[in-house]
């Protein structure tokens, strides 16, 4: 069974936060699927049982902060094998707003709630749907920003067209992991990335 998981931070005041793009992209999925939300103490959130193409998947939004992520998962005994089936949906400064890209096996690149997760899980190598939030130029290349600027730009809310950029790169994402439950990771990358 594949386990998604959309990071974000928990709290009202973070629901349209770039931080929370992870979470905001899962949120729409469980939405189009009409599934109903389980709080989940082993999992510190609301879980979402549903199927894609025929497997059991449960989709996870932890009820936590973005930098003690990996609490939603440290109660689950994870085997290489499991491993594979476990998807991190997150946020990324480094991919420009409205994109995505899947990664495995890849360091956390800074990001805390990455980093939290590979330490509850004891490791990297597990799948990475990672939803850009970095605003471009008109030509389209990223608008690079000092780092010190960084922390409260992930923390600001979307503006109203990039909140329904992210809600609609959903329908993506979730085609993506139709492939990767029914074809598998590299087929999936290798048609996404």
């Amino acid at each position: 069974m594949h386990i998604i998981v959309g990071l974000r931070n928990k709290g009202d005041e973070y629901l349209k936060t770039r931080h929370n793009a992870g979470g905001i992209v899962v949120a729409e999925i469980v939405n189009s699927k009409k599934l109903e939300p389980k709080m989940d103490k082993i999992f510190s959130g609301n879980v979402f049982s549903g199927e894609i193409k025929d497997e059991k998947v449960k989709f996870v939004l932890p009820e936590l902060f973005m930098n003690n992520s990996g609490a939603s998962l440290k109660n689950q005994s994870f085997t290489p094998k499991k491993l594979e089936k476990l998807v991190i949906v997150h946020d990324d400064i480094d991919l420009p707003l409205g994109k995505f890209k899947i990664s495995f096996g890849r360091n956390s690149g800074g990001h805390k709630g990455v980093e939290s997760v590979i330490r509850a899980v004891k490791s990297k190598d597990f799948v990475r749907v990672r939803i850009g939030i970095c605003p471009v130029t008109p030509s389209g290349k990223l608008k690079k920003m000092e780092s010190g600027k960084i922390p409260d730009f992930v923390v600001g809310d979307f503006k109203s067209p990039e909140f329904e950029m992210i809600k609609k790169i959903s329908k993506e994402v979730l085609s993506a992991l139709e492939v990767l439950v029914e074809e598998g990771r590299p087929k999936a990358m290798t048609l996404f990335n």
